[in-house]
């Protein structure tokens, strides 16, 4: 533990962080996978969870949860998969 008062201040920070990092993680993979489900699955609701998807992963990428070049490649990936299904 550390014994400098900044020190147990980023301590708490960096726990307070992480699980904001973690939830924001964890609904885009759900919000991804919703959307994968409903492409292969030909839904009629495909393009808005294509696109709440895409949303999803830009604001993860612009608050650095991801880096830029991922949340891209996901994003292309499923675009790829709607176009083609």
């Amino acid at each position: 533990m550390p014994n400098i008062k900044s020190q147990k201040d980023r301590v708490v920070q960096a726990k307070k962080e992480a699980a904001h990092n973690k939830a924001i993680k964890s609904n885009l993979k759900t919000v991804v996978k919703k959307a994968d489900a409903a492409i292969s699955a030909g839904a009629a609701d495909k393009d808005a969870k294509l696109k709440s998807a895409v949303s999803a992963l830009d604001k993860a990428a612009a608050k650095g949860v991801v880096h830029k070049n991922t949340a891209a490649r996901k994003a292309s990936r499923l675009a790829k998969a709607a176009n083609k299904a």
